[in-house]
């Protein structure tokens, strides 16, 4: 992973590192990302394939991948945990993003 273990002590500004074998600048490493979606331990049994939403309400919200102080195991897109919206962290941030236009 390009960047992994290279002495960083805050989080990187945006580009600091090559793009990744699909030419994606970033993607997990950095922070761990806040989504907008709300957590369900058991959605995903129940959720549609394509594009789960996840439930319309909650306690706490889905957070992904790892920061720079997380340990490897952690650092990918597919860590899906939770943690109260309330919360704030040095290592945490978000991405925005939006559905492409059909």
């Amino acid at each position: 992973m390009s960047g992994y273990n290279d002495g960083a002590v805050r989080t990187a500004p945006i580009g600091s590192y090559e793009a990744n074998p699909w030419g994606l600048h970033d993607i997990s490493g950095n922070v761990t990302e806040w989504t907008g979606d709300w957590y369900d331990e058991h959605y995903y049994s129940n959720s549609p394939e394509r594009n789960p939403q996840g439930p319309s309400s909650g306690e706490y919200r889905v957070i992904r991948g790892g920061s720079w102080t997380s340990a490897p195991v952690f650092v990918r897109s597919a860590l899906r945990l939770r943690d109260l919206p309330t919360k704030r962290y040095f290592n945490f941030g978000f991405r925005c993003a939006q559905d492409v236009p059909k």
